[in-house]
């Protein structure tokens, strides 16, 4: 198949295959008649690369996966350095989930300090005479 196929079936741009190829993720065959040839296994390097990315991996992590399935490996991710490019992204995410539960606690707490805060300023209000609750926009509430 020519290009544009390629791109339609794969869900791409022709531009985005071409960029494959000056990144060696994508093999440059030209047919008898100087067009880029492509086949059924490209299309399947193409959508393992769309499914990595996808989940969150860069351009640069597909390449062992793209070589495995360039090997004969049929999901191109039993290979060695497919293994260790998913141990790699799974230490990654695990280090983002807790620093994400390290902010979701710190604005817990924040939280439950400025409801406090809120509470002890409308309890001070119903006392006469206590002080009008300022709103940290700027105004006065009522």
């Amino acid at each position: 198949m020519r290009i544009g196929e390629l791109a339609t079936r794969a869900g791409t741009t022709t531009r985005t295959l071409r960029y494959y190829e000056s990144r060696g993720l994508l093999p440059a065959r030209r047919g008898e008649n100087g067009y880029r040839a492509y086949d059924e296994d490209d299309l399947k390097l193409l959508r393992q690369i769309r499914t990595l990315q996808d989940s969150g991996f860069d351009l640069e992590e597909t390449r062992p996966f793209v070589e495995c399935l360039r090997a004969g490996h049929p999901e191109g991710d039993a290979c060695p350095a497919s293994l260790e490019v998913y141990r790699r992204k799974l230490g990654e995410l695990d280090a983002l989930i807790d620093e994400l539960r390290s902010v979701r606690a710190q604005v817990g707490e924040q939280l439950t300090r400025a409801e406090r805060a809120r509470d002890e300023l409308a309890a001070d209000a119903l006392v006469s005479g206590g002080p009008e609750p300022v709103c940290e926009l700027g105004g006065r509430t009522r």
